[in-house]
């Protein structure tokens, strides 16, 4: 079978590798579709992803599929289901595992690159989903579950102002959930004049430039702040426009390398809180039954359908990337 590999300095390769059958309670899924992470990125530019990189790696991890054979163990899974991959495994016996937090398992490691023709995950990690959800959107499973743990990380109020920086994949999902949540504005920023339109499109009230902001934060209370770029300036800048009793919850993935910096008597002024969020402990299954009611919009999202091949250039230029969600087609079954 086909599968990407970062091989490392900057480098994409598409082996052939050695397809195999299902053992234990493995479930082989012949992948349809997989999401281009933020963290794919990372890897590739030689940066850890949510944990550390050591190349080769297969790269991908938001796949979804239809099961193609299941390991004599499996119980809940048959030959022809729809299914959608939690990648992130923990060991279920850790002390973290056991507080019901597998996102910080002492074991945790993936179980699904979806760059490749076949994932073979164990059934704890594989969900059900609908006939009518059609695949590529379930792709959309594992960024969409851990938007709502950093959802559930700030618990936003009915009647808030929330002010989202960026809209990218990950923006564009939280503007759709702040919507959910009851927001009565939601303010984006955005330097790309394209994807001020989409965030308007999505459900924002307003979207603007990181200038712009700092003129409204002056007038008005932003109650919560939500940065999904993970640039110093941007974490820097939403620390600073967080007005009083504020939660600012910093998603994007950071350059593990790098620090910010903050005036701690101005947050300590405000009584600031502020939060990251580390994957998708338990909220695959919550993702998928918003996948399937409709009500978060996936397509408007996506920037580009790539095949594997296609990856090796994108990682190196980010031509659709910069626009939104890049789709690898793999199957590109439905």
């Amino acid at each position: 079978m086909r599968a990407g590999y970062y091989v490392g300095n900057f480098e994409y390769e598409v082996k052939q590798i050695p397809e195999r059958n299902p053992v234990d309670d493995e479930v082989k899924i012949k992948v349809a579709w997989c999401g281009l992470c933020g963290t794919d990125i990372h890897k590739f530019q030689g940066k850890n992803g949510a944990s550390k990189v050591i190349p080769p790696i297969i790269l991908g991890h938001e796949c979804s599929g239809i099961v193609e054979a299941v390991g004599p163990d499996c119980k809940y899974f048959k030959v022809g289901d729809r299914v959608a991959c939690d990648p992130s495994w923990g060991c279920g016996k850790c002390i973290w595992c056991q507080q019901g937090l597998p996102n910080f398992c002492l074991e945790r490691h993936g179980v699904a690159k979806g760059f490749s023709e076949y994932v073979y995950p164990p059934e704890k990690n594989v969900y059900h989903i609908s006939k009518s959800l059609d695949l590529e959107t379930a792709a959309f499973t594992e960024p969409l579950s851990c938007a709502i743990h950093g959802m559930d990380i700030i618990n936003i109020q009915s009647g808030s102002t929330v002010c989202i920086y960026g809209i990218g994949a990950i923006g564009s999902l939280m503007i759709q959930l702040v919507k959910l949540a009851g927001a009565s504005k939601i303010i984006v920023v955005e330097k790309e004049s394209e994807k001020r339109k989409l965030a308007l499109d999505l459900g924002a009230s307003l979207a603007i430039d990181d200038q712009q902001v700092l003129d409204i934060c002056k007038k008005e209370n932003i109650d919560y702040v939500i940065e999904c770029i993970g640039l110093n300036v941007t974490m820097e800048q939403a620390i600073h426009i967080a007005g009083k009793r504020a939660k600012v919850l910093l998603f994007g993935l950071g350059d593990p390398d790098s620090t910010i910096r903050f005036n701690q008597f101005e947050a300590y002024t405000k009584e600031l809180s502020i939060y990251t969020s580390y994957l998708n402990p338990l909220t695959s299954q919550r993702a998928i039954n918003l996948l399937e009611s409709g009500l978060i919009n996936t397509k408007k999202i996506i920037s580009a359908r790539l095949s594997l091949e296609e990856m090796g250039n994108e990682l190196k230029t980010l031509k659709y990337s910069k626009k939104g969600k890049v789709m690898v087609c793999l199957s590109g079954d439905h």
